[in-house]
């Protein structure tokens, strides 16, 4: 793997937490790390994406994890696949639209948001923006000069 760029996600709010990949890949499942390459874990992150125009979406997300790197890797179909079974009955006509995983959310913040729809300033206020996005590059197995590797 080859990490292609670190990008900082700025906006007003300062509570950050996590790095985050969005994993284009669908036949690589990251089960090392792209960056320390040790083994991921399963875990389940209540995640908070903003659908174009104007709408913010929850979604508890099973997700690979690598705690030495604070990691989350989503894996893009299915990220997708998810949000358009949540928005069929919700809001179809955003389906296809283009969005961002912006970042989490508390549990307990993702319960009382499913329970009680809270509005998207609540959700904003409570929202933990990732630290950064990375970018990874699978570099297909075979043989390589020392220079390239």
């Amino acid at each position: 793997m080859r990490n292609k760029s670190s990008n900082k996600v700025k906006g007003k709010n300062t509570k950050k937490r996590h790095r985050f990949f969005l994993n284009p890949y669908s036949d690589c499942g990251f089960t090392k790390c792209p960056k320390c390459e040790t083994k991921t874990k399963v875990r389940k992150f209540p995640l908070v994406i903003h659908v174009e125009p104007q709408q913010l979406f929850l979604l508890n997300k099973k997700c690979k994890y690598c705690p030495s790197c604070d990691l989350i890797i989503v894996k893009k179909q299915e990220l997708e696949s998810l949000m358009t079974t949540g928005m069929i009955q919700s809001n179809p006509e955003v389906i296809g639209n283009d969005y961002l995983v912006m970042g989490t959310v508390d549990r307990k913040d993702w319960i009382e948001g499913t329970k009680n729809s809270l509005p998207p300033s609540e959700i904003i206020k409570c929202m933990y923006l990732f630290r950064d996005i990375w970018d990874f590059e699978v570099i297909p197995a075979g043989w390589y000069p020392a220079e390239d590797k």
